[in-house]
């Protein structure tokens, strides 16, 4: 039977900025099943738990399902293969879940063009020459899956005017921008992290390479007097724990009351990744925390220096420094951080992208 509306997400292994877009989504569409390539229920957010979750034959593969990324020569097969019966289905793409079939309208909301075959600098700058090697044997094919993929959408939406930019070079699409909305309730549930005293720096982000934490190090080093919070896990953690200052604190797997703390209690949160959208700082917006942020993607559209936050001039030592000195020194209203937020809401998200499905679904 065919359903209203269903959901497709890459993978369900993590949490991440796209997975609380899917909690979103989920929370326009509750009765819509998700679909998935892997799902690790204690690896992402507990609220998918309410979700009719449905996934593909590689999920009885547990390896995968706690080290998604072996699964990458596999996963294209995986989503073209899998095929969903609604009149439209809701695509939540950085890569591989656009390639789902589907007998309904599809609409595409793309976080990012698969960046190991988009940016692949900045995607494999880290890793081994074993991987490298494996991911140029299998570039040329999935380009053209990915291509064939992008063009199968009835509608395209991105998150950022940066992704929109993304997606017009590798796709000659020209999409919407319906930026995501911040997904933390700044008045639900608040709890301490223990061995914690508020005034701290803060830093929400996957522990990856093209996250740019190691130079966020390499500043705390020589900020001896201050202190950072970096809550995240990701391949790159071992590495960069291992050469961490003793002023700067990892966690991982906390929950929201947890994040709520974070956010009222630190001082500014750094954004310095190359993210082509980046929720954090409308997380932090929406607390009244100002941004420290690289000028750059995703958080051109979610910064306005002067405003919520102020934008590094690099990211050497001395430009974080700066930053911080700037911070102190014009201490931006947190009421204007907050307002800053709005734009950002549930209410919004869910406004537009219910006016794109209803488009898709009379136009097929």
């Amino acid at each position: 039977m065919t359903i209203p509306i269903a959901i497709a997400h890459d993978y369900l292994t993590q949490r991440g900025g796209a997975e609380r877009v899917v909690l979103a989504l989920g929370g326009i569409w509750p009765l819509a099943p998700i679909y998935t390539s892997l799902f690790d229920a204690s690896g992402t957010f507990p609220e998918f738990a309410r979700h009719e979750i449905h996934t593909a034959a590689i999920d009885r593969l547990r390896l995968l399902r706690s080290h998604h990324r072996l699964a990458l020569p596999v996963l294209a097969p995986s989503f073209s293969s899998m095929r969903i019966d609604a009149e439209v289905t809701v695509c939540s793409s950085s890569g591989w879940a656009h390639g789902v079939h589907c007998t309904g309208a599809k609409v595409v909301y793309c976080h990012a063009p698969a960046r190991w075959l988009h940016q692949v600098d900045a995607y494999t700058s880290e890793s081994s020459s074993a991987v490298r090697a494996v991911l140029a044997g299998l570039r040329r094919p999935l380009l053209r899956w990915d291509r064939r993929a992008a063009d199968s959408a009835d509608l395209y939406v991105v998150n950022s005017t940066r992704t929109r930019d993304l997606v017009r070079e590798a796709y000659g699409i020209d999409p919407e921008i319906i930026h995501p909305p911040h997904s933390i309730d700044a008045d639900g549930p608040v709890e301490p992290v223990a061995k914690l005293d508020p005034g701290f720096f803060l830093c929400v982000s996957r522990l990856l390479p093209y996250k740019n934490l190691e130079a966020l190090l390499h500043a705390f080093g020589q900020l001896s007097a201050e202190r950072l919070v970096i809550v995240g896990s990701g391949p790159d953690r071992e590495r960069l724990v291992a050469m961490a200052p003793s002023n700067v604190v990892f966690l991982q797997d906390i929950p929201d009351a947890q994040l709520r703390w974070l956010y009222s209690s630190a001082a500014a949160l750094f954004a310095v990744g190359l993210e082509d959208f980046g929720l954090t700082p409308i997380e932090a917006a929406s607390f009244g925390l100002p941004t420290l942020a690289r000028p750059f993607g995703g958080y051109l559209d979610t910064v306005i220096d002067g405003v919520n936050g102020f934008f590094l001039e690099g990211l050497e030592p001395q430009d974080f420094a700066g930053g911080i000195g700037r911070l102190r020194s014009e201490s931006p209203d947190a009421a204007a951080i907050r307002a800053s937020a709005e734009r950002f809401s549930n209410d919004a998200f869910a406004s537009r992208m219910t006016a794109v499905v209803e488009q898709a679904r009379s136009a097929s």
